[in-house]
């Protein structure tokens, strides 16, 4: 596939892969970049709870690896958004794409996970949850 000027000067959210939005070449690749986010629906006000982050099974050599996932919060009301939670640099052949990041949030909002694999780009992912 040629990839145009065209293509190369979209905004970067255009460009970031989702599960919902693959299309051509990128829908065979959506079960194993997509982040998968586990953390709780709802939780307590700044109370910590456990979110984890991870991406595959995805093959884990020099040639063709995840390198690194960020994770960010929109919170609900904030006027400047997003706020970065985590960000994992991953060592092909060595480290797994997959983090557990302990988190304290004080109103409810969304948890996007963002991953890059070096041959396959950048791959995201959505949670809401609900501070109650």
């Amino acid at each position: 596939m040629m990839i145009t000027m065209a293509d190369a000067i979209k905004n970067l959210g255009e460009i970031i892969s989702t599960y919902d939005l693959a299309a051509g070449e990128a829908v065979g690749k959506r079960e194993s970049h997509t982040p998968k986010i586990e953390a709780p629906r709802s939780v307590k006000a700044n109370e910590a709870f456990e979110l984890k982050v991870s991406v595959g099974p995805h093959p884990n050599k020099l040639e063709h690896s995840i390198r690194w996932i960020e994770v960010y919060f929109y919170e609900e009301g904030r006027p400047f958004n997003p706020i970065l939670i985590s960000r994992i640099d991953i060592t092909p052949e060595i480290s797994e794409p997959e983090a557990i990041i302990k988190v304290k949030i004080a109103k409810s909002g969304v948890i996007h996970a963002l991953e890059y694999c070096n041959l396959h780009g950048l791959w995201s992912a959505k949670k809401e949850i609900t501070v109650g």
